[in-house]
């Protein structure tokens, strides 16, 4: 697999991510899948031909190797990997989507052909806020629930993750129970060990993560309750002082219709007396 590109697709999210969720991208690709594809790859290069069985038996040695070693290290890892970076996929067909969108604003506000606006969109960094904060916290979720499933199987598997040096197999077509023995044992160990620790710190960094992003949204759900008082409550203040306005201004132009009313009175009072 060409784990080059497979970065280059995931390192993408990358720039919209938090904090959290940028040192889990290194501790992934460093410590996981550079170890993997760098030094575990090699340590289990003689997984099938080092083990061996004490019996010339023609299959025995199939039989048995696939008896204690089912699912290989190293396809069990780089599934293990794929499947838990595949969320992160999520958030950038969610993110491409919001900047198709703006391009389709740009283009029925005219400005679709200015190269300098497509620019900005391309670069812009998404909040995660929105319909992007659940699409972000479902791929934290899913991260968590393939890194346990997979730990899971590992432990059903290999018990304790210990990798023994010597098993005892009666499995058919061996003529009788037969001793085998696993290559570099020790080896083996140390790298499933290093491999699980990783996974762990990933989960762990994947619930901290979790957990920044609900915080952050209680407190801005938070905000906007003791905001939205006070935002009414000054409305109201504004409605009534406006109110008060133009009462007051109807009161002054009652008031000033009146005293014209009273000073036009004895003019027309003196024209009547002149008339008759």
């Amino acid at each position: 697999m060409n784990w080059a590109s497979f970065y280059a697709v995931i390192s993408g999210v990358n720039r919209h991510s938090t904090g959290i969720g940028r040192i889990w991208l290194s501790v992934l690709f460093i410590f996981r899948i550079l170890v993997l594809v760098v030094a575990a790859e090699s340590v289990w290069g003689d997984e099938k031909t080092g083990f061996t069985c004490n019996t010339q038996q023609p299959g025995c040695n199939s039989v048995c190797y696939d008896q204690f070693f089912p699912i290989s290290h190293i396809r069990l890892w780089a599934l293990q990997l794929i499947l838990v970076s595949t969320p992160a996929l999520l958030v950038a067909m969610h993110v491409a989507h919001r900047r198709h969108t703006d391009k389709k604003l740009l283009k029925l506000t005219g400005r679709g052909a200015n190269a300098k606006d497509i620019e900005e969109i391309k670069n812009q960094k998404f909040k995660i806020i929105g319909a992007l904060w659940w699409t972000y916290t479902i791929s934290i979720i899913f991260r968590i629930a393939f890194e346990a499933a997979f730990m899971y199987i590992f432990y059903a598997i290999y018990p304790g993750y210990k990798m023994v040096r010597l098993v005892k197999c009666d499995s058919y077509p061996c003529p009788n129970t037969v001793d085998c023995f696993v290559s570099r044992p020790t080896e083996k160990t140390i790298f499933t060990v290093f491999m699980l620790a990783a996974s762990g710190v990933c989960v762990l960094l994947n619930v901290a993560e979790l957990a920044y992003l609900v915080g952050r949204a209680c407190a801005r759900n938070l905000r906007r309750t003791e905001a939205a008082p006070k935002g009414a409550w000054l409305s109201q203040k504004l409605s009534s002082y406006k109110q008060n306005e133009i009462n007051q201004l109807i009161a002054e132009h009652s008031l000033r219709s009146k005293l014209s009313g009273g000073r036009r009175n004895p003019v027309e009072k003196e024209e009547r007396c002149a008339s008759s």
